[in-house]
């Protein structure tokens, strides 16, 4: 699957509120290899392969926290495991430092049995949902919200779109990647956050990521508070 980074610099408008109620009616009722970003006044952008979708938005995040130490960043980013020259899985990062595993392709226990699977890789959701989960509750000082990836993998999980939908649902600007259809189709809660009304997408090559990287930045730091 092909994926896309997703950036969403959010500001409240009447359009927000209306998707907001539009969310909530359908709540009563009802890992990849190129990205896009959504930014929070609403950007997003989408990648292929290699070009560098998480260093892309660690370095965003490193930048925004050199110019402000005391802005509240919360969220988590996703990276390669590695034995030699060879991915064997993948594992969650958090903003504040913590790890886990997110998924492997070399593990054979018991309760990888049950595991779901995306391609060769065995997601483990429980290791997953003990980091990402607590750093996407939305708090009164939370300045910004990044979510590196809201892929299949992560969708395994119940309770991981949910948790999205509310940082949606807040006043919080949201810097986060998503996949990019594949074929001409899209994974559903991936196609809700890509149709956001205040959702921006930017499409990133090896050629534009750096004037993306700082385009992105630069909205950022128009939202956030100052020092």
């Amino acid at each position: 699957m092909e994926w896309s980074l997703w950036a969403f610099l959010r500001r409240v408008h009447t359009e927000d509120r209306n998707w907001r109620e539009r969310e909530r009616e359908r709540e009563r009722t009802s890992n990849g290899s190129s990205w896009e970003v959504l930014a929070g006044y609403r950007s997003s952008f989408s990648s292929s392969q290699g070009v560098g979708k998480t260093t892309l938005v660690r370095r965003v995040f490193e930048s925004l926290k050199a110019s402000n130490p005391h802005l509240k960043i919360q969220g988590f980013y996703t990276r390669e495991i590695r034995e030699g020259a060879d991915r064997v899985g993948f594992e969650v990062v958090t903003l504040d430092g913590r790890t886990g595993p997110l998924a492997f392709s070399t593990i054979s226990t018991s309760d990888s049995l049950r595991w779901p699977t995306v391609g060769r890789y065995k997601v483990d959701i429980a290791s997953f949902e003990s980091l990402a989960l607590p750093v996407l509750q939305v708090k009164e000082d939370t300045n910004l919200f990044i979510i590196d990836e809201v892929g299949k993998m992560e969708l395994y999980s119940s309770s991981f779109f949910p948790a999205v939908l509310k940082v949606l649902q807040s006043n919080v600007p949201l810097l986060a990647s998503i996949p990019i259809p594949r074929n001409g189709r899209d994974i559903p809660g991936v196609a809700r956050l890509r149709n956001h009304p205040g959702a921006e997408v930017f499409t990133v090559s090896a050629s534009n990521r750096d004037a993306v990287r700082e385009e992105i930045y630069s909205k950022l730091l128009d939202l956030l508070p100052k020092q």
